[in-house]
């Protein structure tokens, strides 16, 4: 179909909403991120443990977790943060971002350290999950920078970066990156997880109206490639910029 359709934020099909990352915005953590994805905003930040969980000890390696939260106001209405603490859709989501991370770390490399990568959503607008797994990439990017150079490792810890973004089926069209004004009338809601080297980490899809054809979903992992390539510049630029 053709990008000239143009959606009520005056996007195009295959644009993403703006992209604004800072780094360090919580200088006590050991990495951290700021993730302003349109009006999605999602502090990301890293603790690293210089020990694992009892049942990884002795083996050499690492381990590398997330934990993800939305905050009472982060919608419009008061989300209970215990409830929101506890539910299947928060722990679906850190086992998500928690897969996205380690499919790009050595852990190996990263020897016996478990990090811990915290996602704090401030503004939901759509795309957290989204949003939480390109900030924790830059989180866990500068926190095991750290520690390569703190124990000058021979080998880096992390073996490619990774990014995500959110496409759709929306009033029959394929489009990028979708807000919640697009996601609660989607005829289909896909996320897809791709790394820097253009392999699929993840794609969780689901037609939530009308299924979707083969075309469709090529349509729509082409788009994707098209959004991860520009979280990845943001990424990019914002750990060239913490130097």
């Amino acid at each position: 179909m053709s990008d000239r359709y143009t959606r009520n934020d005056g996007r195009m099909i295959h644009e993403t909403r703006a992209i604004h990352i800072e780094t360090d915005f919580m200088p006590s953590a050991e990495g951290s991120a700021l993730v302003k994805l349109g009006n999605t905003h999602v502090i990301c930040s890293a603790t690293v443990d210089p020990d694992v969980p009892r049942w990884m000890r002795g083996r050499g390696t690492g381990w590398v977790t997330a934990e993800y939260g939305m905050l009472p106001r982060s919608t419009t209405e008061r989300i209970d943060r215990r409830r929101a603490s506890t539910s299947g859709r928060s722990k679906e989501i850190e086992r998500l971002i928690g897969r996205s991370l380690r499919a790009i770390t050595d852990m190996a490399a990263l020897g016996e350290y478990a990090i811990t990568i915290d996602c704090d959503v401030l503004r939901a607008d759509g795309g957290t999950r989204t949003a939480a797994i390109t900030g924790g990439y830059v989180a866990l990017a500068l926190a095991t920078a750290a520690i390569e150079k703190e124990h000058n490792l021979p080998n880096p810890i992390l073996t490619d970066s990774v990014a995500a973004i959110s496409v759709g089926v929306v009033d029959g069209r394929c489009v990028l990156d979708l807000p919640y004004e697009e996601d609660s009338r989607a005829e289909v809601d896909m996320n897809v997880v791709i790394t820097g080297s253009g392999d699929f980490v993840e794609i969780q899809g689901t037609a939530e109206a009308t299924p979707f054809t083969a075309s469709q979903l090529q349509e729509m992992l082409d788009l994707a490639s098209i959004g991860c390539d520009a979280m990845r510049i943001s990424q990019l630029k914002a750990l060239e910029l913490n130097g």
